[in-house]
């Protein structure tokens, strides 16, 4: 299949398949998701990504109808079914449906699952990329992730309009993450990362990264920082399921990173050849 599209078994091609209007997705955007890459028929992190799947089911309280085994395999299997091994793998629940609109949990109702797979490799990671900064104006939850993605939606559309890469968001100066990605800072040798709390998304690529340095001896700092530290840094990195590890050049029109180059060359080469390793033949 040239893409592919499934919803509580019924798999086709992406324009062919149909969502009923009873989906609670429609009226709320009731649900959560996930994202990775497949390269030679192998899906990078998926163990990473059902496990963080799950866990903002479960803070959602949404009922999922597959064990993580089960969904697994049923990954697994549609992305076999592609006429490319290297694909976009998302996959997402609802919480079930209702016959009419109504906010409360429908009762006794499993979550419905969709699937969507299509051609994409994921970019050069050497490739310097531009930024711009807005206020993060989102929600107080942003460690599940969930379908509700208006405010990054508009700040990915931002940062196309500006000709840049993606849009590094902010509360009142400090540091969040991307619309679609982790940032990170280098400074003095080190790495420094926003921590896990209700702010930022728990990045599979932002795990990947902390462990990496931990393997090359490069110090990690999980700790807030602001956005006048990127101005400062050695070098600013977004991280992403499809950019395991990019550096920015500009910020807001200015230049920004270039000043630690051998530590970011070392950091991408190990992630380049970990995601090789683990998705070859």
């Amino acid at each position: 299949m040239k893409n592919l599209g499934y919803y509580n078994g019924t798999c086709d091609e992406i324009e062919n398949v149909l969502i009923p209007m009873t989906d609670r997705v429609n009226f709320f955007g009731d649900g959560i998701y996930d994202a990775t890459y497949s390269r030679n028929y192998k899906i990078f992190s998926l163990d990473e990504h059902v496990d963080r799947f799950y866990n903002s089911a479960k803070l959602l309280e949404i009922d999922l109808p597959h064990s993580k085994e089960d969904l697994k395999s049923l990954l697994r299997e549609l992305v076999s079914k592609m006429d490319t091994g290297e694909n976009f793998v998302y996959f997402q629940a609802t919480r079930g449906s209702n016959t009419v609109r109504n906010h409360v949990f429908p009762e006794g109702g499993k979550a419905n699952i969709w699937v969507n797979i299509f051609h994409k490799e994921i970019l050069d990671v050497y490739k310097k990329v531009k930024l711009i900064t807005m206020e993060d104006t989102r929600f107080l939850h942003c460690n599940i992730k969930t379908v509700n993605l208006i405010p990054a939606v508009i700040a990915s559309q931002r940062a196309k309009e500006a000709g840049c890469f993606e849009t590094v968001l902010h509360r009142n100066g400090r540091v969040t993450e991307c619309a679609h990605s982790n940032v990170h800072i280098i400074k003095d040798g080190k790495l420094i990362t926003a921590p896990l709390d209700n702010l930022i998304l728990p990045g599979i690529a932002r795990k990947h990264i902390i462990k990496a340095c931990s393997q090359l001896g490069i110090g990690v700092e999980e700790r807030p920082y602001h956005v006048e530290d990127l101005f400062t840094a050695d070098e600013v990195l977004v991280s992403s399921a499809g950019a395991l590890c990019l550096a920015a050049e500009e910020l807001d029109g200015t230049p920004v990173g270039g000043k630690a180059p051998e530590v970011l060359k070392m950091l991408q080469d190990k992630l380049v050849s970990d995601f090789m390793a683990e998705t070859a033949l």
